[in-house]
């Protein structure tokens, strides 16, 4: 497992100051602006040593593990770090919020749905599949942000997650989960 083993509380309060710069600089403007602007504030941070303690690495054997790290007074963002052993993984959900995802160690694999329905009953069709590495950030934007995520490395993935919402009243920014069929893709992905 590639590690990053000097921790400094000073690294993630850096993170924190440049990820709350990035959602005042927005105001009230669309979210997949404060998307991209929080994402290019999360970016320079997974490749450094030390933003997380090895309290804040650890992972769970029964499903992948969060640790809430930071949640804005006012509720504004949430920071937390996911922690997954290898091909641990989500339902199939969507958010409350916008939401920036950054790799830190390993590799996290996302697959998007499209909720179809066509007069049958409901189900989902995969329209994206991506994998980032460690360095590589995202961001989803609701509605249409059906997904799950697994890590798709064989050692243990941690992930940084931004929400645009308040963690610490929520407990987590999950909408709602699908348990529906499946159907291939029309295309490949």
């Amino acid at each position: 497992m590639s590690e990053h083993p000097k921790t400094s509380p000073s690294s993630l309060a850096r993170l924190v100051a440049d990820i709350r710069a990035a959602v005042q600089a927005g105001g009230a403007d669309d979210p997949e602006r404060s998307g991209w602007r929080v994402a290019a504030a999360v970016a320079p941070h997974l490749l450094a040593e030390g933003l997380l303690t090895p309290e804040q690495s650890e992972p769970d054997p029964r499903s992948y593990k969060q640790h809430v790290l930071h949640v804005e007074p006012g509720g504004a963002f949430s920071v937390v770090a996911l922690v997954w052993l290898p091909g641990q993984r989500t339902t199939i959900h969507d958010h409350v919020s916008w939401c920036v995802t950054g790799t830190y160690v390993g590799a996290e694999e996302e697959v998007r749905y499209r909720l179809v329905e066509d007069g049958a009953k409901p189900c989902l069709v995969p329209v994206a599949v991506t994998t980032n590495e460690a360095g590589e950030v995202d961001f989803i934007v609701p509605p249409g942000d059906i997904h799950e995520v697994r890590n798709s490395a064989e050692c243990t993935t941690v992930s940084i997650h931004v929400y645009g919402a308040d963690m610490g009243r929520l407990g987590s920014s999950i909408r709602r989960t699908y348990d529906l069929p499946r159907r291939p893709a029309e295309v490949r992905i």
